[in-house]
């Protein structure tokens, strides 16, 4: 307990699954929590679920991928509390289905791109200046192990290996202050967003390709198995951990 106190984390995507779990965690460990997604039913549902449980939070519905959203959420975080010291990037999408880079459609790769890869780099141009007025914080982005290894439709593949490009970017940027910036790449995790898959739009050819290379009895992340990683990239006890990636699988890929 308390291995946040004192400190003010933004997590985006905060309606459900992982992002859900990271707030009521992160909540419980002391920290003010500003929860933000497109859907604000979702997010007065965790809001609720934290203050009943005695934390302090925020929510604000956000469209990250509107670089306005992006900058109101941000300034609500430090009107309501005063400063950004953590922020989470969780949120993102799926396409609908796996389609390789040789069928890959032009309305999913520009709907990907504009929430997972911009939306979060708008999130962390704005958060990373409020960070720097205070000289610390910690930004961890969830990417995923798509982003790692390929194994994904191109249009969500390229979306994560952004994200993971930028982590380590933001990291050489920031290296010898005390602003941090980590990623985390899961592998399947079972939340609503996985869960609303259809399998009959999958691509067989790349789900035969993808099953290549993980092993598909382990099992899959819950959300709150992410969540602690998050929250140790999130405290002070990874103070001298930067630009790294860590894929959480339970070794499915390896």
């Amino acid at each position: 307990m308390g291995r946040l106190e004192g400190k003010v984390a933004i997590i985006t995507g905060g309606n459900s699954g992982v992002g859900a779990a990271a707030a009521m965690l992160f909540a419980k460990e002391g920290a003010k929590v500003v929860i933000s997604a497109r859907r604000q039913a979702q997010l007065e549902e965790v809001a609720n679920k934290i203050k009943e449980a005695g934390g302090e939070v925020l929510s604000v519905v956000t469209d990250i991928s509107k670089p306005q959203d992006a900058q109101n959420l941000v300034s609500k975080a430090v009107e309501a509390f005063g400063k950004v010291d953590i922020l989470v990037n969780n949120a993102g999408i799926l396409e609908s289905g796996l389609k390789p880079i040789d069928r890959v459609v032009d309305e999913d790769l520009d709907r990907i791109i504009d929430t997972n890869t911009k939306g979060t780099m708008y999130c962390m141009r704005e958060a990373s200046a409020e960070m720097a007025k205070n000289g610390e914080g910690s930004i961890v982005n969830v990417a995923s192990v798509a982003g790692v290894l390929g194994c994904g439709g191109a249009a969500y593949v390229a979306s994560k290996a952004a994200i993971v490009g930028i982590t380590r970017h933001t990291a050489l940027r920031f290296a010898g202050t005390k602003i941090r910036c980590n990623a985390v790449c899961p592998g399947t995790i079972v939340t609503p967003m996985v869960a609303g898959m259809n399998a009959a739009n999958m691509d067989a050819d790349m789900f035969g390709q993808m099953a290549k290379h993980a092993d598909l009895k382990v099992s899959p992340c819950m959300p709150e198995d992410v969540a602690n990683i998050l929250l140790f990239l999130a405290s002070d006890e990874s103070r001298a951990i930067t630009g790294q990636t860590i894929v959480s699988d339970f070794g499915s890929t390896l």
